[in-house]
């Protein structure tokens, strides 16, 4: 069975074993999707969520740009304790205020729709941008790296990569590109998941 053969074998077992697989951060438009991704880092989705909860409730206003503008306007030391329950508030607290004001400032208020735009973001790796670009824009650039897809991928004999930019590049040489954002969804469930069904089949797959 070749690389790729037992690859596509693997995305059709994950397929069916989780057919609603979706993001599960919570989030009203692309500004709240660019920052729930970005507080994500090193936390769970559950976690971040708890948070966004009263953290948006607290910043949104009418208008996406109006809500962009209050986070860039946000005191840091209340930004930080609005944040406190997660791991590295303070940076994270950091990287939202600037990024929120680099997006007046430099993109009409707006988030970018390009993987380089993105990439200037302070705080904003291939991972959230990724995860940006397919679900703001539908735009697939690439294929999102997290700890679940890092931790599989490397299980599953898909790479022998450590460094998430070279497993990205190891995955896309493998799957189709209308698989991509699925890939990275499917692979962060069974992550979480761990269905022991779905771990013997794909025990089998394995190099």
């Amino acid at each position: 069975m070749t690389p790729r053969i037992r690859a596509l074998k693997i995305l059709e077992i994950l397929k069916k074993y989780y057919p609603g697989f979706k993001i599960s951060l919570n989030y009203l438009n692309n500004f709240e999707l660019l920052i729930a991704v970005m507080l994500s880092a090193q936390t769970t989705d559950k976690a971040v969520n708890k948070v966004t909860f009263d953290l948006f409730k607290k910043y949104r206003r009418v208008t996406e740009f109006e809500e962009i503008k209050n986070f860039a306007n946000a005191n840091i030391k209340t930004l930080e304790k609005d944040l406190n329950s997660l791991g590295l508030f303070r940076t994270k607290a950091r990287n939202i205020k600037k990024t929120a004001d680099l997006l007046i400032k430099d993109y009409n208020g707006t988030v970018p729709k390009t993987m380089d735009e993105l990439l200037t973001l302070p705080g904003v790796g291939r991972k959230t941008a990724n995860v940006v670009l397919s679900h703001a824009y539908n735009k697939i650039s690439g294929i999102a790296v997290d700890t679940h897809v890092k931790r599989l991928s490397f299980e599953l004999g898909l790479t022998e990569q450590k460094d998430p930019n070279k497993i990205e590049k190891d995955l896309m040489k493998l799957f189709d590109k209308k698989d991509w954002k699925n890939l990275t969804h499917l692979l962060i469930f069974h992550g979480r998941e761990k269905d022991k069904t779905v771990e013997k089949l794909l025990r089998k797959f394995k190099v």
